[in-house]
């Protein structure tokens, strides 16, 4: 995950980046392992990770979706899109959630908007926009 996180077309973070945010190997495993984090990993053809999408289930946030670059356009990300919300439904969590970039240049702005996510009005302080599921 942190390699596929690390080499994404657009909003690449590197594994420096996400431990300075407290998400390392070790805190992501124990997340896992608690069940506050749910997840799902897309292989290829010869059993290569080329995307994840975890979730929190007591939230029902997408906390993160990620498809290698070059692995784009392929079905990877609205699969496992589909998986977290259907798993998100099935459990009982809340309405899912997730906060994307505003910028229309990024490939996350079209992508979501074209699966039913539509802004709910509110902005976190890095300025990115909250997304949730259009279910009407």
């Amino acid at each position: 995950m942190f390699h596929i996180r690390a080499h994404t077309q657009d909003n690449a973070i590197s594994p420096e980046r996400l431990a300075e945010l407290g998400i390392t190997p070790a805190t992501l495993g124990a997340a896992f392992d608690d069940s506050a984090v749910c997840g799902w990993l897309a292989v290829d053809d010869e059993a290569q990770a080329v995307g994840f999408c975890n979730v929190d289930p007591a939230s029902g946030e997408v906390l993160v979706l990620a498809v290698l670059s070059g692995q784009e356009g392929q079905g990877v990300g609205r699969a496992l899109l589909e998986a977290a919300v259907t798993h998100l439904q099935s459990v009982g969590s809340p309405p899912p959630w997730l906060m994307a970039g505003v910028n229309p240049a990024l490939r996350a702005h079209g992508f979501y908007r074209a699966q039913g996510w539509r802004p709910s009005g509110r902005r976190d302080a890095q300025g990115d926009e909250e997304l949730r599921l259009d279910t009407d």
